[in-house]
């Protein structure tokens, strides 16, 4: 009994933990809860990769996910549609040109060189402009990059080359003392620096010509350097804003069915158990907030999905104790005392609960890893609930049936759902038979 007192104490600490965790740490909820933006990227093929492989769909999806977590937009998902397209989901950003600054640009930097002729000079083409080739230096040669002012108090982007990007780069400005290096952009020339001296030491400057950058250019430059371009081109092929007025018509909905659902539940469960449905009932509380501090601390995302599987794994939990109960009246209808009946329910049940919620886990896991974003939120609060579930029924539940009931025998039926004469009543011969029809064995 000394253990089933700590045990308690235990569960009342977690309660206390889980509480204190949902007060404190806000909640993330998805697109279709709180609104946003919702773009759909489609891939494009160029001269150096003339087809779209899983491969780049793969590394596309990589640079846009690391694109938006740097860039501070949290709760965004991303996930692959069809071969060649990502549709990306954008909580709390209702203005779509904003995400389209954010997701449009492939953020390729590249240093060129001047094409000479046979003086030495600069070679022009026919519009009189400078040609330029590439100088084999990239944005993929960076380590960081950050925001500053020079001393004309203009906006300027800083450059820290890694080590293969430092060596190339002084090599380069050793090569071209006295002539101009290009910095483009997205294909665009940001400027064109005559280079006095070689410069050493991995780091450049970048500024914006003769008008400069603006801070927010700047910033934005910054910004995407950090999060690195885009493997290939990308264009926005579909965009929609979803209001937050239909996320908190959801949302309403979404409390008013939970609320009902679960309250019929737990009536039916004192209905049909008496005292031990009132127990589940403590169990299920127990269960709710356990599940939803364990849901803020792994930063799930709440969709309307995923309260649909939240609301789910509260019937399957309700389930597990649902078997345990009934085995446990079949025990006292057996002629078992209370203290050997409980724990018989228990054992006897936890065959039947493991199996089918394996059955369940299996299945969260595959539609996790091969469905979309809004099944992989079902998944997932899905699978978290099943193992919550499992600890509150064999635990909580158990641990508080043995305090109430203690290890005596049980001297008022009702409150166990049960009638006085049903106690002990089953025969040794009936027992048998439900042992065999629980192992498929026919007589």
């Amino acid at each position: 009994m000394k253990n089933k007192i700590i045990m308690f104490w235990v569960i009342v600490a977690i309660v206390i933990a889980s509480v204190f965790t949902i007060y404190k740490k806000p909640t993330k909820l998805g697109l279709d809860l709180v609104g946003g933006s919702r773009i759909m990227l489609e891939a494009q093929t160029t001269p150096s990769v003339p087809k779209i492989t899983p491969d780049t769909m793969s590394r596309l999806q990589t640079a846009i996910e690391n694109r938006v977590n740097k860039l501070g937009v949290s709760e965004t998902t991303v996930a692959q549609v069809g071969e060649k397209r990502l549709l990306i989901e954008i909580p709390g950003v209702m203005d779509s040109k904003e995400a389209e600054q954010i997701l449009g640009k492939t953020a390729q930097l590249e240093f060129k060189q001047p094409v000479l002729d046979a003086n030495g000079k600069q070679k022009m083409d026919q519009m009189g402009q400078p040609v330029w080739e590439s100088a084999g230096l990239t944005g993929e040669d960076l380590k960081d990059a950050n925001l500053s002012t020079n001393q004309a108090g203009q906006w300027t982007v800083n450059l820290e080359f890694n080590a293969k990007g430092a060596t190339t780069f002084g090599e380069l400005t050793s090569k071209l003392v006295g002539q101009p290096m290009a910095i483009y952009f997205d294909g665009d020339q940001i400027s064109a620096p005559v280079i006095r001296e070689p410069i050493y030491g991995g780091r450049a400057e970048i500024s914006g010509g003769d008008s400069g950058f603006s801070p927010e250019e700047a910033q934005r430059m910054v910004d995407l350097l950090k999060a690195g371009a885009l493997p290939v081109p990308s264009d926005i092929i579909q965009e929609n804003t979803v209001g937050p007025t239909l996320g908190a018509t959801s949302i309403e909905k979404s409390k008013f069915a939970s609320v009902v659902g679960i309250g019929l539940v737990m009536l039916f469960m004192i209905m049909m158990y008496a005292v031990p449905g009132i127990i589940a009932d403590i169990a299920l509380i127990v269960y709710g907030l356990i599940l939803f501090a364990l849901f803020k601390i792994f930063g799930v995302v709440l969709t309307l999905a995923g309260i649909a599987g939240f609301v789910l794994s509260i019937g399957m939990a309700v389930d597990a104790n649902i078997l345990i109960f009934e085995r446990t009246k079949e025990e006292l209808r057996a002629g078992r005392n209370l203290f050997t009946a409980i724990n018989s329910g228990f054992d006897r049940a936890w065959a039947s609960i493991f199996d089918s919620n394996m059955t369940t886990i299996l299945t969260c896991v595959i539609l996790y890893f091969l469905g979309t974003s809004v099944v992989k939120g079902f998944a997932l609060t899905l699978f978290i609930g099943i193992l919550v579930s499992l600890f509150t029924a064999v635990t909580v539940t158990r641990n508080m049936m043995h305090i109430i009931f203690g290890t005596g025998e049980l001297k008022y039926p009702k409150l166990f759902g049960l009638k006085k004469e049903e106690i002990g009543q089953a025969t040794v011969f009936e027992e048998t038979k439900r042992e065999k029809a629980r192992f498929g064995i026919l007589d």
